[in-house]
């Protein structure tokens, strides 16, 4: 089963993705992606 989950950019903070994830994982997402705010690539990471 997969959950939605939202990505939040490590640098700005703005909630930028809306992703997927496997439910089996236990530890959170963090995916290096676009940010728009900070108009550069940064860290994106699993919000609560």
């Amino acid at each position: 089963m997969r959950k939605k989950v939202i990505l939040i950019c490590s640098v700005c903070f703005s909630r930028n993705y809306n992703v997927d994830k496997n439910m089996q994982v236990t530890e959170r997402l963090e995916i290096k992606k676009f940010c728009k705010k900070c108009n550069k690539h940064t860290v994106h990471k699993e919000t609560k």
